[in-house]
């Protein structure tokens, strides 16, 4: 898949995600909108291992493609992208109602990082 073609897919899986967040919660709202940011995570770190691949570097792991962006300027906060990431491997014990409810809590800022930084891919010079 190119680039181009991955970062289309990112866009519309991220339009499906803020689409989700924006609906009267309940538990189902709740578990899609996790499933989604799940989606999109993936989609993320693939996106940008793509395009690091393009620009010459190798990264095999969303951690390393994530490092390899804070260092590239893509993403401002590597902090919160770890934060990120440790949800999306969390977001599997989503059984545990009360973790589905704390992650839950956060992931409109997690949308916003991920549009973010699908508008950083869009416009690196």
């Amino acid at each position: 898949m190119s680039l181009e073609d991955r970062l289309s897919e990112f866009k519309k899986c991220l339009k499906k995600f803020e689409e989700v967040l924006s609906l009267e919660k309940n538990d189902v709202v709740r578990d899609s909108a996790i499933k989604r940011f799940e989606l999109c995570f993936e989609l993320s770190w693939k996106t940008l291992k793509d395009f690091l691949e393009k620009e010459g570097i190798l990264c095999r792991s969303p951690r390393s493609c994530l490092k390899e962006a804070f260092s590239m300027g893509l993403i401002q906060n590597e902090d919160e992208w770890l934060s990120i990431l440790e949800d999306r491997n969390l977001s599997v014990h989503t059984y545990d109602e009360a973790l589905a409810e704390e992650l839950y809590d956060r992931l409109l800022n997690h949308l916003k990082a991920m549009k973010d930084l699908a508008k950083a891919i869009e416009n690196f010079k």
